[in-house]
């Protein structure tokens, strides 16, 4: 590859870099009513034309846009959540996620595409994959702290996944209008965290019981992983 080729790429990555940033950035300052080529190329400083050079539509730069933002959040995470080692640890964890992605501007952009998708069907599955990277990333945290509890076993660790990255979104969006109720549920959750903590103390004779409890209670079905 020449000089000039190698020049030309590096730019070329850059500039979509630039206008995948911008995109964000407009939606989470100007909302998705206001989203356009040319809004999204003032706030990223180029051309409006190289929108669809780079990537054809803006709805494909938007779906661009957020698997990227997704991926690099999910990325800064990743190390923290691999050395969670109970619910309440995740629990601790999601806390400072929560009000980091709030004062970054994060759950302002997650809104935004959010509504977007609603009216725009083909944000919607650029949109689930995002939530699908931190979706992945909990269930293995999940499998993982579960694995020596009386609940193993009997938790659908997927659906449990989906249902904290639901809750999380919820609360982040929730905030806005009641701070004090978006606590009082976190609140919550660490009470639920507290009690399987209480159910890992039990002895193997307790925990038996438990179980056999369970299992009464779900029919005998072991809920699927899969």
């Amino acid at each position: 590859m020449s000089r000039g080729t190698r020049t030309a790429t590096v730019t070329g990555a850059e500039t979509r870099a630039k206008l995948m940033e911008g995109a964000l950035r407009t939606l989470a300052e100007q909302g998705i009513a206001k989203v356009s080529a040319r809004s999204i190329a003032a706030t990223a400083g180029v051309n409006q034309g190289l929108v669809f050079y780079h990537f054809g539509s803006v709805d494909e730069l938007l779906s661009a846009a957020c698997r990227h933002g997704a991926e690099q959040r999910v990325a800064r995470y990743r190390e923290r959540l691999d050395r969670v080692r109970s619910l309440s640890e995740l629990l601790e964890l999601g806390r400072e996620l929560h009000a980091t992605e709030r004062a970054e501007g994060n759950v302002a952009v997650l809104a935004q595409l959010l509504a977007g998708a609603q009216n725009q069907p083909r944000l919607a599955p650029a949109t689930a994959a995002g939530l699908a990277l931190w979706i992945d990333e909990i269930e293995r945290v999940l499998v993982r702290v579960l694995a020596d509890t009386p609940l193993a076993g009997f938790v659908d660790s997927p659906g449990l996944a989906r249902a904290v990255a639901s809750a999380f979104v919820g609360l982040e969006l929730y905030e806005g209008v009641d701070e004090d109720g978006a606590l009082r549920a976190l609140d919550a959750l660490d009470q639920l965290s507290g009690l399987v903590s209480v159910l890992e103390g039990l002895g193997p004779v307790a925990q038996r019981a438990v179980r056999a409890r369970l299992r009464r209670g779900t029919g005998g079905r072991v809920r699927g992983r899969g």
